[in-house]
């Protein structure tokens, strides 16, 4: 397991989905991992949880209630421009916009922490 606490302050990540059952598999993989994670159904709640806390990192579904994730990741651009938001979905989108990166669900679970530990390492800088 590679350490997120190494990173001490930058420790929250935002996880979004829609299916109650996906979100909870991906904020398991991201706490067993070493990470802090705060959740949200639907784009509103995820604007309301991005605005009052200390998120290093959004992971989102493209296809939400209330916005897509490419949408998502435009307003919260507009309210913390550094904050990466990963894109994560069975289908890429037909524009990155305000995304950061795409992250295809199939991917491995080595492989999808692997990225979320680059990112979220660099924007620690």
């Amino acid at each position: 397991m590679r350490s997120a606490h190494s990173l001490s302050r930058k420790l929250l990540i935002l996880c979004v989905e829609d299916n109650e059952v996906q979100l909870r598999l991906r904020k398991l993989v991201l706490e067993r991992d070493g990470y802090f994670v705060v959740s949200a159904c639907n784009a509103t709640e995820a604007l309301r949880v991005f605005r009052k806390n200390p998120v290093c990192l959004v992971l989102t579904d493209h296809t939400l209630r209330g916005a897509t994730g490419t949408q998502l990741a435009a307003r919260m651009k507009r309210l913390k421009p550094e904050v990466p938001i990963v894109l994560y979905s069975g289908r890429p989108p037909e524009s990155m916009g305000h995304v950061d990166c795409y992250i295809h669900k199939s991917e491995s679970v080595e492989h999808f922490l692997s990225m979320i530990g680059d990112l979220v390492t660099r924007s620690a800088k």
